[in-house]
């Protein structure tokens, strides 16, 4: 089989599906260094929660509970950590009308049931001593938790190694196919890779493949996220536990890691295939986070950067087989949005039981494609 896309999506399938014994290959120019080099690496299915969205909050809950046993295995297989920190997430209101739009979405996360307990904003500072005197009133979402994207990265290349899943660092330019089933991928040196099942996991390029039918072609678009890392100076840790504020009902995020690095972000811009740094948006990201931890001003600004979210019409993954496109051997793995880290192991696990034969886990039965096959989207 081969993979399309390098990003954790699909270097987790290609390790898993290679583990159990499949050839596999992941086509990538860059292999990890797209929106998963990007990302902030929050485990935050409760903390994400929308309105709207209890189908995608199952299948989110459902890969969040198959974290800890998968960074393990992965670790084993890899040799090298991947920086998962059982740490729980805060939320925190920055005001009083911060406070009420808080207030709200806690009774939403109670009748959903969700583990959410309210805090003053005293009780949050007993947790989080560097928030600021100003913060009304926060909620602790003990569950939701963190790993390190870049560690995950580079412990998925090297389990994908160990486990004999080949990589080829080249852009893959059309899905090649004869007698309605897959053939194989094309590279842009015109090399042609033949296999039977082709998984299409480019993320926010996953439309871009020449050679797919028209029914085939799955909705995404590139919605893009600008984030930045500082580096917090010798001493104690800024923040014990991810910190999620509302400042004007603007959301922010500070993501510390163990090293002493904290990410701050993240922007939601429609802005194409954009992946410039801007002024405007390094300026709102640090007062905002600097309204909720004011001793953000001391830290070390290391790198800012943009990514690219694969976003699809319901924001929610599209993983599955094409069932109307007369084309077999082709899986979809996309579209995840803000949700990609999260939602590595559960869709490693579906696309592997799909190769197989298999039943994918059930929370899967609402993200297949076909959702949007009966519509017209816009190529």
């Amino acid at each position: 089989m081969i993979v399309v896309g390098g990003g954790v999506i699909g270097l987790s399938i290609g390790w898993k599906a290679a583990s159990r014994g499949m050839d596999v290959a992941v086509v990538d120019p860059e292999p990890g260094r797209g929106s998963s080099w990007a990302a902030a690496g929050m485990l935050a299915p409760v903390t994400e929660v929308h309105y709207g969205e209890e189908a995608l909050l199952a299948l989110n809950l459902a890969s969040a509970r198959r974290w800890p046993s998968f960074a393990s295995e992965l670790e084993a297989a890899a040799g090298a950590r991947v920086g998962y920190r059982p740490c729980g997430t805060l939320l925190v209101a920055a005001d009083e009308g911060d406070r009420s739009w808080l207030e709200e979405l806690f009774a939403f996360q109670r009748d959903l049931g969700l583990a959410v307990e309210w805090l003053s904003g005293r009780e949050a500072r007993r947790l989080e001593p560097n928030l600021s005197p100003g913060v009304r009133a926060g909620m602790i979402a003990a569950n939701d938790h963190q790993v390190d994207n870049r560690l995950l990265v580079a412990a998925l290349l090297a389990a994908g190694e160990n486990a004999g899943c080949s990589l080829h660092r080249a852009r893959a330019s059309s899905l090649e196919v004869a007698g309605g089933a897959v053939e194989g991928v094309r590279l842009d040196d015109d090399r042609l890779l033949r296999a039977p099942s082709v998984v299409l996991a480019a993320g926010a390029w996953s439309r871009d493949l020449a050679g797919l039918p028209e029914a085939a072609v799955p909705p995404v678009r590139p919605v893009k996220g600008q984030i930045m890392r500082l580096t917090t100076p010798p001493g104690p840790p800024l923040l014990e536990r991810s910190v999620r504020g509302f400042v004007n009902g603007t959301p922010i995020y500070l993501v510390p890691r163990a090293n002493g690095t904290v990410v701050i972000g993240g922007t939601v811009e429609e802005q194409g295939f954009d992946t410039s740094v801007t002024a405007g948006a390094v300026y709102e990201m640090l007062r905002d986070a600097q309204r909720v931890v004011p001793a953000v001003s001391e830290l070390q600004l290391d790198e800012v950067i943009a990514g690219l979210r694969p976003g699809s019409p319901d924001n929610a993954p599209i993983v599955g087989k094409i069932a109307s496109a007369q084309l077999s051997g082709l899986v979809l793995a996309t579209g995840h949005y803000r949700n990609g880290v999260l939602l590595t192991p559960l869709t490693a696990e579906a696309v592997c039981a799909v190769l197989a034969a298999e039943e994918p886990p059930p929370e899967f039965q609402a993200f297949s494609p076909g959702r949007f096959q009966a519509r017209s989207w816009a190529r």
